[in-house]
């Protein structure tokens, strides 16, 4: 791998994340392969990256949806991943899942030079980095949500991390024309680390009874200059996503104000999820 930049980008996942992460490097020249678990989900992933893509081409932001797309390949094969210089995951956010994954990308991604990052919101690097034979060459590289329209990217070196691999990242992040800000291996990061306590507080605001989801919202909206409020935010993230984040900070920390509330914890079970199911505080048209 030259250097400067990683040439060739593996991305595992093409659910939100995973595809946004996978348009913006492909956007910026990279050959991308993108890794789904079954057909289905490739197929929908190539539409939803198709979709983004035709969107962006129409508002004049690419000259052409085709030549990008030609760059992406979504398969359902990991061993495509084998000649990647940088491989971004994108899964689910759980321990186990995510731990699974980086010892198999461990034994198919040929290159020892290879870095091997993740996007995790809250799950600790190093936990992640101690089950491969490579724990310099791993890093979290935590986009936000949607990636081709926000510009923060959170590198988040582990105790293990050598510098070069960050210094790697760090040129690949600014390639993709997104500002790094540099974040210690805690769960959360920066951002989660003070969104997410807010989030909750606004929860349990509601919860009691205190005041309405839409008076909390607007509040904020009003009253801070944000430009949504905590609980249309929370339904935008999704509650389930929310409440892992807090479960992990939680875990981490032990301070009461990362516990999540008993009311989102319904909501969770209920399959209330916000916008992707069409109903968390707010209810949308599916």
């Amino acid at each position: 791998m030259n250097h400067t930049s990683a040439t060739n980008v593996g991305v595992v996942g093409c659910g939100l994340m995973g595809a946004g992460i996978a348009e913006v490097a492909a956007r910026s020249g990279h050959d991308v392969v993108v890794v789904e678990s079954d057909e289905a989900r490739a197929t929908a992933g190539r539409d939803r990256l198709e979709a983004s893509l035709q969107r962006a081409e129409a508002k004049g932001k690419i000259p052409s949806a085709a030549d990008v797309l030609a760059r992406i390949r979504v398969v359902t094969v990991m061993e495509e991943l084998a000649d990647r210089d940088l491989v971004v995951e994108a899964i689910v956010e759980d321990e186990a899942a995510k731990t699974a994954l980086f010892r198999q990308l461990d034994a198919i991604v040929t290159s020892p030079d290879a870095i091997l990052a993740s996007n995790t919101s809250s799950i600790p690097i190093m936990k992640l980095a101690v089950v491969t034979s490579r724990p310099t060459h791993v890093l979290g590289i935590h986009f936000f949500n949607p990636v081709p329209v926000l510009k923060l990217v959170e590198i988040v070196p582990s105790l293990l991390t050598d510098r070069e691999t960050v210094a790697r990242s760090r040129t690949f992040v600014e390639g993709l024309g997104k500002e790094p800000i540099d974040c210690q291996d805690r769960a959360g990061f920066v951002v989660n680390a003070l969104l997410i306590p807010f989030i909750l507080s606004a929860i349990r605001m509601f919860e009691s009874g205190f005041a309405t989801a839409e008076d909390i919202d607007r509040g904020l909206v009003l009253g801070a200059a944000h430009p949504q409020g905590p609980l249309a935010l929370a339904d935008l993230i999704g509650l389930d996503t929310t409440k892992a984040v807090a479960e992990s900070l939680y875990e981490e920390f032990k301070e009461q104000l990362y516990a999540p509330p008993p009311l989102l914890a319904r909501m969770v079970e209920a399959g209330l999820l916000g916008r992707k199911t069409g109903r968390g505080f707010y209810t949308y048209d599916k």
